[in-house]
């Protein structure tokens, strides 16, 4: 297994809680489907196991569970007029538009227990050796739903968001500007530059070489670049993005050939996956703060 999308936060003191200790906090809000009358839960989900923490060479991994109840407002709506109109057609006049909100709770209610209901999984990685938590999310929201559940279950939340000496943008542009990636990386064939102020004119190149006099071009007229695709060390692909998220993350071939698992158990790959994935995520991390100017303290 491996995340596709980074949210980056660095633990803020030692990591002190073991995996028991943990599981015994998180044990209060492990997940629960909806029942007929829910539109959403939320709750961490246990492995094959039972164990709502998973631990492999003192790294941690939790999974958050999401189940929603699709109940359309269009849906709700319409089947109220419908309603409104059969007691407005009984009694002779039309009702008020506090019977009206009343009648939508009603018709709400009622069709929850028969609604269709989706459900999605939010990877967390907590790494208590190298001080990192990253939750596997597209965005900083959907992060904020794995700490609005960990702050339930911890006295409080000991991480913070990574703070670096320069911007991802300012640093992302001037690699573009000087055509020369950090030392371990190269760039790849997307790249988003955007201009500052009311325009926000926007080039993007997707899957195209980036010619280095029409991306300088584009920076000389005061684009700045918001999203650049890298490779790490020609083992770990991704996008990195001007809010310091990685995106599309993906291991190549040669991890791909390092970490042959065929001969393994459906476990023993997970872990081994896991193991792996912790391991090259730390070393790129580690090497992608090093190029954006160190950490500030």
């Amino acid at each position: 297994m491996w995340f596709k999308n980074l949210q980056i936060y660095r633990l803020t003191d030692r990591w002190t809680l073991t995996p028991d200790e943990l599981e015994a906090k998180l044990a209060p809000q492990a997940f629960v489907p909806c029942s007929s009358s829910e539109l959403q839960t939320q709750g961490w989900v246990p492995r094959a196991n039972g164990r709502l923490v998973h631990t492999v060479n003192k790294q941690m991994l939790l999974l958050l569970g999401t189940e929603k109840k699709l109940l359309p407002a269009s849906v709700v709506n319409q089947v109220t007029k419908a309603r409104a109109a059969e007691i407005e057609e009984q009694q002779g006049f039309q009702i008020g538009r506090k019977r009206m909100k009343e009648l939508k709770e009603e018709v709400a209610d009622e069709l929850l227990p028969r609604a269709f209901s989706i459900q999605r999984n939010t990877w967390v990685w907590i790494d208590p050796v190298n001080g990192w938590l990253v939750v596997d999310a597209a965005s900083a929201a959907k992060a904020d739903e794995v700490f609005k559940l960990l702050l339930k279950s911890l006295d409080k939340l000991p991480f913070e968001n990574l703070h670096v000496a320069r911007s991802a943008q300012a640093c992302m542009t001037a690699w573009l500007a000087a055509d020369e990636a950090p030392s371990g990386f190269t760039v790849d064939q997307d790249t988003e530059l955007r201009a500052a102020g009311e325009s926000k004119a926007t080039v993007r190149y997707v899957r195209h070489a980036l010619e280095a006099e029409d991306v300088q071009r584009h920076i000389a007229a005061g684009k700045q670049c918001t999203r650049l695709a890298m490779t790490w060390d020609s083992r770990v692909s991704f996008v990195l993005t001007e809010a310091l998220a990685v995106k599309r993350v993906a291991p190549l071939d040669v991890l791909k050939d390092e970490n042959d698992s065929s001969t393994k158990d459906e476990d023993e790959r997970f872990d081994a996956d896991f193991a792996l994935m912790s391991g090259e995520l730390n070393r790129l991390l580690t090497a992608l703060v090093e190029a954006l100017g160190g950490e500030l303290s």
